[in-house]
């Protein structure tokens, strides 16, 4: 339990706020990035350890006019994907603070620039996750748009295919997530807009806020009247927006906020994502 000791956010009086803006709230939205997953050993991408911090190259394998044009690319990358430690990753305790959060029939929708699926495997309800940059587990064909599995597809690789073909047309293979230079899936961008503006409070965990249009929700929520807590190792862009910021470790600080008991109940919700709020 949080006992009041050193504070390495902007000190104890955002963790009071913290838990009673917790306590007060009626609907959550949530955008988690890679921090919410370090803990279960998948490493982040701009942190002091990051992927991309330790390997400034493998930046180049997210870019999709590289991965497209560039057969070696294409192989490292099929590489990499067979190596991705979230194969066997497991849900930590932040993921499952989700789960508690989405029991207690508080969370509206999480957001999540993830593509490690641990959120559902923790047992989140799939129709309550919205996967911004798509998923690690899936494949389409880059030219035909045939999709498959990305387990087959490394089956393929194992056994010899550096750079496998789509087997409908031959064409170019990749995982169902976003590069950079591809284009966010509207319908999902819509809903998460949605979703910002449909809460009370916004939280953000593990991300450094400033991938757009992801980093962009808080703003919005904020904008609408929701307040904005954000836990996170490092500073954001959006700090000064937020009513609290806490920097302690996710798989401590999201479990203590998730079991704040709830004392807004009696208070009428009213939010801009409220139809009878229009006009």
């Amino acid at each position: 339990m949080w006992d009041g000791g050193a504070v390495t956010g902007r000190g104890g009086e955002d963790r009071r706020r913290a838990r009673e803006l917790f306590g007060a709230a009626r609907r959550i939205t949530a955008l988690t990035g890679a921090g919410v997953s370090t803990a279960s050993g998948i490493p982040d991408f701009r942190g002091p350890n990051g992927v991309w911090t330790r390997d400034p190259r493998a930046q180049r394998l997210s870019d999709i006019d590289s991965y497209l044009n560039d057969p070696e690319v294409r192989r490292e990358s099929w590489q990499r994907r067979m190596d991705n430690p979230a194969w066997t990753a497991e849900p930590n305790a932040a993921h499952r603070a989700f789960v508690d959060l989405a029991a207690s029939g508080r969370l509206g929708m999480l957001l999540t620039q993830n593509i490690d699926e641990l959120h559902q495997r923790a047992g989140l309800a799939r129709d309550k996750v919205l996967e911004l940059h798509g998923s690690m587990f899936g494949t389409v064909c880059m030219d035909c748009g045939s999709t498959g599995s990305t387990r087959a597809a490394l089956e393929r690789v194992a056994a010899g295919e550096a750079d496998p073909p789509c087997r409908a047309c031959g064409g170019i293979l990749k995982s169902t997530t976003v590069s950079f230079g591809q284009p966010l899936d509207p319908d999902v961008v819509r809903a998460c807009r949605r979703a910002s503006l449909d809460c009370d409070l916004f939280l953000v965990a593990g991300t450094s806020l400033t991938v757009y249009p992801a980093a962009g929700f808080a703003e919005l929520a904020v904008k609408a009247g929701a307040e904005l807590v954000i836990c996170n190792a490092e500073p954001t862009p959006y700090d000064d927006l937020a009513a609290a910021v806490l920097r302690e470790p996710l798989v401590e600080v999201l479990p203590e906020l998730m079991a704040v008991e709830p004392t807004g109940a009696e208070r009428p919700l009213r939010t801009w994502g409220d139809p009878s709020t229009w006009g």
